[in-house]
């Protein structure tokens, strides 16, 4: 049996400092093309290009605290761009924004035409917006390597 998913509906990020996450995303988000459809005092939520992300404020317990990319939970969230015009214009919003970017717009081994940028929200949280041509891991004859990302035929 197979169940069709039709991508992701949403991600709800869970932030310290809400208020400096929520103009983040606010300047963000809307450039991605999605649109607030609620923006209250302790949830904002934003829908479009085919998913939402919602911003929530952690517990008062954890406030302070950033992002620890390898502990259990999130590693990182990867936004597909479709082309790599659109990675390179986010890119320039990013330095605009003044955040902090991990890498430049690149190409990567994860999949043949691989590119992407990936930087931090306030909270340290990882983002990515890539664009892969074509059928990528899934082309015919490709491998993929989870260690070392795309290897190409076998």
């Amino acid at each position: 049996m197979t169940i069709e998913i039709n991508g992701m509906a949403h991600v709800v990020l869970t932030v310290s400092d809400y208020p400096r996450a929520r103009a983040f995303y606010a300047r963000l988000l809307p450039a991605f093309g999605m649109k607030p459809v609620f923006d209250g005092p302790k949830f904002t939520y934003f829908v479009g290009a085919r998913t939402a992300i919602g911003i929530a404020p952690c517990d008062p317990a954890y406030q302070g605290e950033r992002f620890v990319q390898q502990r259990v939970g999130l590693h990182h969230l990867c936004l597909r761009a479709r082309s790599r015009e659109d990675v390179d214009r986010c890119a320039d919003l990013l330095r605009e924004m003044g955040a902090t970017i991990i890498h430049a717009p690149a190409q990567g081994s994860w999949a043949p035409g691989y590119y992407s940028v990936l930087f931090e929200d306030p909270d340290g949280i990882r983002l990515e917006v890539n664009h892969v041509p074509g059928a990528g891991v899934l082309a015919p004859g490709a491998v993929f390597n989870p260690e070392d990302g795309y290897t190409g035929a076998p």
